[in-house]
């Protein structure tokens, strides 16, 4: 009987392509399915400390939704490093001028603060509108709950 933890190498990786059609959905939950695909946690093969996650390909930015007062309520901050400099956009505007910023910021908040992090974001692709350019890699679609 091996009682031993499998761990995953780099070299037995397979990568998968998926789509998920983020019209009509929660942010928040397109997000999580997303970073779930990215971190590989929805593989048997799943490493922490290993990239082991799939290419995910997001669709039809521009129609996700945000339940109760978020859109009002919500602030997206950042810094630009000068002095009295910190920006703030509310979520209403966010979306309507930049959805694919929204939701890539979103996907980033749930995946590791670290190098692997910064690794995985790198397999996600945003598009506001319905078409997309990685036709070539034959994606799937994945369904968000």
């Amino acid at each position: 009987m091996n009682n031993s933890t499998y761990s995953a190498k780099s070299s037995d990786i397979q990568r998968k392509w998926y789509i998920i059609d983020a019209s009509n959905k929660p942010l928040g939950r397109v997000a999580a399915e997303a970073a779930k695909l990215l971190r590989g946690k929805h593989k048997p093969t799943f490493t922490p400390n290993v990239d082991t996650g799939d290419h995910v390909i997001i669709l039809n930015c521009k129609n996700v939704i945000l339940t109760g007062k978020k859109l009002d309520q919500k602030i997206y901050r950042h810094h630009t490093g000068y002095i009295g400099n910190m920006k703030e956009i509310s979520a209403r505007s966010m979306l309507q001028n930049r959805p694919e910023k929204a939701m890539m910021l979103a996907v980033k908040g749930m995946l590791p603060k670290n190098r692997l992090g910064r690794q995985m974001i790198g397999k996600l692709r945003v598009y506001a509108g319905n078409e997309h350019e990685q036709q070539a890699q034959k994606p799937e679609i994945w369904e968000v709950k």
